[in-house]
């Protein structure tokens, strides 16, 4: 699979600042001496003045220096400072209710916030905030609290709001929520966008990326089949945060934290089955029909394909089309590309001496 691609084809992204080649294509700009990713947010260069790269190492041996902007030797794309910030704001102070103001207190426009979250979590800053702020809230339920404690710390002054805010969340009522075993939700950040965990102490029962259209429906199946779902913090998390953030750095191939999430049998023999191609191939629908003894079945494993629930971790991205074509993915065909290329990096760069 060729990694480089044109020079006019990568100066088009470079324009369009499209993260397909996030990690696979670097910009050196030869009036400054420095080199970005192609997402770098700086003014852009005219096209006599680029050469392109496929990697960091190259680019730095031909004298270019690394963007202090967009920090290409990073593995992650920086995040915006607003969004950086507030996330470490709404962790320290979950329970605190934020407004318009209190954004221009601290320099930022409300406006610009929202979209900000918009684009990366797919909610606003008050969505964000208030699902961490009611995640807290369930927990000192949980944790056998009264309900005017959690109304309390979800900085509730009404407690039919409350109430409604939490039934929504959970689909029940706040009194009878020590009865629930409560899945715990949050945001991961990765190179090619955030993804949405859920997972409680079984494992991990959801990994999709915020920007797959399916995802409203999926959390609405997982919480018939699973129980319901609150934002917080969990060991799983924790765990499940450092193996995604070790696959993204290229140094884990194999996953080893448990995946729960419910289907039918078929379903659960078609994501075993995704488990067994190796890291750096990939299978068509009928081969993995045939792998699975059912050749009349490619169809039917197309779909349950599509019904995983556990990106990466079970490798729906992993299957192609019979003529090796890319085919559907939900979370959208250039984020499968660019994880084909990145296993198939992997393999080579463990494969060398």
């Amino acid at each position: 699979m060729q990694l480089l691609r044109d020079d006019d084809t990568l100066f088009a992204a470079l324009i369009a600042r499209d993260p397909s080649y996030e990690g696979f294509a670097y910009v050196g700009v030869k009036t400054t001496g420095i080199f970005c990713r192609l997402t770098c947010p700086a003014r852009k260069p005219k096209r006599t003045n680029v050469v392109f790269f496929a990697c960091r190492d190259t680019a730095q041996e031909a004298g270019f220096r690394p963007c202090l902007r967009c920090r290409p030797l990073d593995i992650k794309p920086p995040a915006s400072e607003a969004l950086q910030t507030l996330k470490d704001r709404i962790k320290a102070e979950p329970d605190r209710r934020w407004s318009a103001g209190d954004l221009k207190v601290l320099g930022y426009d409300p406006s610009t916030v929202r979209r900000a979250f918009q684009r990366q979590y797919g909610v606003t800053f008050a969505q964000y905030a208030r699902s961490q702020r009611l995640g807290l809230a369930v927990g000192t339920l949980q944790q056998g609290g009264s309900v005017m404690d959690a109304q309390l710390d979800a900085g509730y002054e009404s407690g039919s709001g409350f109430r409604e805010a939490v039934s929504r969340l959970i689909g029940d009522a706040p009194t009878r929520m020590t009865a629930h075993q409560i899945l715990t939700a949050q945001w991961l950040d990765t190179p090619i966008g955030a993804m949405l965990a859920v997972v409680d102490d079984a494992g991990v029962h959801l990994l999709e990326f915020a920007e797959r259209k399916a995802l409203p429906t999926e959390i609405k199946r997982l919480r018939e089949r699973a129980g319901p779902i609150r934002f917080g913090h969990h060991p799983m998390l924790d765990r499940l945060a450092g193996e995604v953030e070790q696959y993204f750095s290229g140094r884990l191939t194999a996953f080893t934290i448990p995946v729960v999430q419910k289907g039918t049998a078929f379903e659960a023999n078609v994501w075993n089955a995704l488990q067994q191609i190796p890291v750096g191939q990939t299978r068509s629908y009928g081969a993995l029909a045939r792998a699975m003894d059912r050749p009349e079945a490619a169809r039917a494993v197309a779909r349950a394909n599509g019904a995983n629930q556990v990106a990466i971790i079970i490798p729906c991205h992993r299957v192609i089309g019979a003529d090796g074509s890319m085919t559907g993915y939900g979370g959208k065909i250039w984020r499968k590309q660019w994880l084909l290329n990145h296993e198939q990096r992997m393999v080579t760069s463990q494969s060398q001496p």
